[in-house]
Order: C-alpha cells, then sequence, then structure tokens
C-alpha cells in the first residue's frame, strides 16, 4: 500500500467502534470490499456514496488486501 493509500484509511476506536474507514467518513473498508466482491463497479460506489473517490477505493481495496 502506498503512503497515500495509508492516509486514506484510518482506524479510530471512536468512530466504527476503531473498523478501519475512508478517512473523513464514517464508510467501513469492509463495506467498500464486500461491495466489489458483490460484482459493484468503482464508479458505481462513488455514485452510491459521494464522500468517496475512486482512490479511496483503491486505498481500501489494498488494505483489505494487506489485511488478509
Amino acid at each position: 500500500m502506498t503512503h497515500d493509500q495509508q492516509q486514506r484509511i484510518v482506524i479510530d476506536p471512536n468512530i466504527m467502534a476503531g473498523k478501519p474507514t475512508i478517512a473523513g467518513t464514517r464508510i467501513p473498508v469492509e463495506l467498500v470490499a464486500r461491495l466489489v466482491a458483490d460484482g459493484w463497479a468503482i464508479n458505481e460506489i462513488v455514485r452510491e456514496y459521494p464522500p468517496l473517490t475512486p482512490e479511496d477505493v483503491q486505498a481500501a481495496l489494498a488494505y483489505a488486501a494487506s489485511s488478509s
């Protein structure tokens, strides 16, 4: 994961019970990974979750891949 991707993912015990989330949101990495696994395209995710950018989705996927 690049430095930019690392800055996009935060773990804060006060947000979503400490689950990894996209910085500045309450959107968990787990949700983003699940949507992609369910066949959602990145542009669909960004459209349905306006705070997200394509780079946020890529960072979430990279984080999920490195955590497994």
